[in-house]
């Protein structure tokens, strides 16, 4: 029987687990409330990336509005501000509204959210590394008072024009992988700009990516638990797969599908920062049990 691993840090992050607490506390207060004074209870998008989360939420009656046009209709009741963080005028927009306003950011995108405000305001030029599609990073630009523009890779770093010794502020996505990162900015430093680095990785990421990357490398087979939209797991899935080629990325336990009939002494576990610990100890379970 093949030994089973656990990482330490697998599952819900303080932001994540700040964000669903926040809509549980949100819907317990409304719920006390005669029927009739009780408000409607919105997300603006998911929580978190997680369907199982969500789809709890949306059986005791949470509606994710995923437009701001969806916004510009309501005529009342609460938004809540995911993990992810919105833009400024998400804020201008609700308040014109009349919509209540419940704020679960994550501190730490509140903090990117500052500091690309901050130094836009000055005339600083600001790259934030991360993916240009993503809520978090189109939050973040959203908050930019000057030039700001994304840098979603690598690739994307190496194809900037020259920077002829540009002073630039660079940022990055909370959940970024943190190597990729120290390689964007030594290609801006080749590339001629003056760089003035800001790691804005969450530790709880690093700490995450770190111990996933030491347990897939000491693995015959991995499995990486999150939902499929969710980023930060699938930046977990290509740290493990780089050290372990038998991984498997699922959303749950239905989807694993390992040979059992491979030689495999060690299996590690690892799971994104929006995976509910139920889902992974479902995970382990079933892997102890029938692996």
């Amino acid at each position: 029987m093949p030994t089973i691993e656990l990482a330490k840090t697998a599952g819900f992050c303080f932001g994540v687990q700040r964000a669903v607490d926040t809509v549980y506390t949100v819907l317990e207060q409304e719920q006390k409330k005669p029927t009739e004074e009780q408000r409607s209870i919105y997300t603006y998008g998911p929580i978190v990336h997680n369907e199982s989360v969500v789809g709890n939420l949306q059986k005791l009656g949470v509606r994710v509005l995923e437009t701001e046009e969806d916004l510009r209709k309501l005529t009342g009741g609460i938004v809540v501000i995911r993990a992810h963080g919105v833009p400024a005028s998400i804020y201008t927009l609700l308040q014109e509204k009349g919509v209540e306003i419940v704020d679960a950011s994550c501190p730490f995108v509140q903090k990117i959210q500052r500091l690309v405000h901050d130094h836009t305001s000055k005339g600083e030029k600001t790259f934030v590394v991360g993916n240009p599609e993503h809520p978090e990073i189109i939050g973040i630009m959203g908050w930019a008072d000057g030039d700001v523009s994304a840098i979603p890779n690598i690739d994307a770093a190496n194809a900037l024009p020259d920077g002829n010794g540009t002073p630039v502020i660079v940022v990055a996505q909370t959940t970024y992988n943190i190597d990729k990162f120290k390689v964007i900015v030594d290609i801006l430093g080749q590339r001629g700009y003056y760089v003035n680095a800001i790691n804005t990785i969450c530790n709880a990421t690093f700490e995450r990516q770190t111990e996933a990357k030491a347990l897939a490398k000491r693995s015959d087979a991995m499995i990486v638990v999150g939902g499929s939209n969710s980023s930060n797991t699938k930046k977990l899935f290509e740290i493990c797969r780089e050290q372990c080629p038998n991984t498997q990325l699922i959303q749950t336990v239905k989807d694993l599908d390992f040979n059992k009939d491979e030689a495999v002494q060690n299996v590690g576990i690892t799971a994104g920062a929006s995976t509910p610990k139920e889902i992974i100890e479902e995970v382990l379970t079933y892997v102890r049990n029938e692996f």
